[in-house]
């Protein structure tokens, strides 16, 4: 009894794809964890970068405006006052989220 086993040349093909993606995995493990990024939260950080650049030069102009409005008497110096406070949290919003989710274990 001659038990050989001959493989095909389909096996061998079989073989060296799997050897070929075994070593590029092993190699290069980003492609192994393509998915690490989360893209929500890249998206919310290209949302947030974006609206920072659009809204400087309008808290700036508003600053200005309501500033000269109320040295010439026209207005309550309450509205800068909760102009600039408004922009504070406006721009400051990230670091109050990550300090609130350091506060809770988030």
């Amino acid at each position: 009894m001659n038990h050989s086993f001959r493989p095909s040349k389909a096996h061998f093909r079989d073989l060296l794809g799997f050897a070929l993606t075994f070593t590029a995995c092993s190699m290069l493990p980003a492609l192994a964890f393509a998915q690490a990024a989360n893209p929500f939260q890249t998206g919310a950080e290209s949302l947030v970068t974006n609206f920072t650049a659009i809204a400087t030069p309008f808290a700036v102009i508003a600053i200005m405006v309501l500033a000269v409005v109320a040295m010439t008497g026209r207005i309550s110096w309450a509205w800068p006052i909760g102009a600039l406070v408004g922009i504070g949290v406006i721009f400051g919003a990230p670091t109050i989220v990550t300090w609130a989710r350091g506060l809770f274990g988030v």
